[in-house]
């Protein structure tokens, strides 16, 4: 009988500690759980998860599509997608990931409902290899007119590199530079085998160097 007293104290404070935190203090993981106690998604904790990556969904969505005009649609449809196979999710640590994919194959699933065409994608993060054979980090913050207007020149000449590349080699270096997927990821997500994936990158990369090898070689 001793032993069951402080059982049952412990989980009664576990139950209070748990109801006052705020969800503002929970990590991810800890509100895609709660998201998955119930039968459906407790409401509070998916607003908060809403709240945290609203910006990542509808930065990858304009990377994708920025001409589409209705990509407040396509980011809405996100969440509701999110919200409906939440309790899907296995690992709870990445969800980041799997929102990123489902994100990415709702494009999928749309732009197969559209005429093909070769929108211009634009850039506002710089890219990053892990190979080191191309550097987009490109100094802001204190800089001269002369390299702000010489930074302003480099991405408008990306972005027209980028619109230049075949659709399927725009989507597999947004997916791997910009959101930071594996190799295995975006092979999952496209459907491409994994050597196809790894070929189309270094191919889009050799693309983007070659065009871009003037301003790369400015001191």
């Amino acid at each position: 009988m001793t032993s069951s007293l402080p059982l049952a104290w412990t989980r009664g404070e576990e139950t209070s500690a748990r109801v006052t935190v705020p969800l503002t203090k929970l990590t991810a993981q800890e509100l895609v759980a709660r998201c998955q106690a119930g039968r459906t998604p407790d409401r509070a904790a998916f607003t908060e998860l809403l709240r945290r990556y609203q910006s990542h969904v509808e930065r990858m969505i304009y990377h994708l599509a920025p001409d589409w005009d209705d990509r407040a649609d396509l980011v809405q449809e996100v969440w509701i997608r999110v919200y409906r196979n939440i309790h899907k999710l296995q690992d709870t640590s990445k969800f980041q990931g799997w929102l990123s994919r489902i994100a990415t194959n709702l494009f999928y699933d749309e732009l197969r409902k559209r005429k093909r065409h070769h929108p211009p994608l634009s850039l506002d993060a710089p890219l990053k290899t892990q190979e080191g054979e191309m550097n987009w980090e490109l100094a802001t913050s204190e800089a001269s007119p002369d390299d702000r207007l010489r930074t302003d020149e480099f991405y408008d000449q990306l972005r027209r590199a980028i619109a230049n590349l075949p659709e399927t080699f725009r989507t597999t270096i947004v997916l791997r530079e910009i959101e930071g997927l594996s190799y295995e990821e975006i092979a999952q997500i496209t459907g491409a085998s994994l050597g196809t994936v790894k070929s189309r990158i270094a191919r889009a990369r050799q693309r983007l160097q070659l065009e871009l090898q003037p301003y790369l070689d400015l001191p």
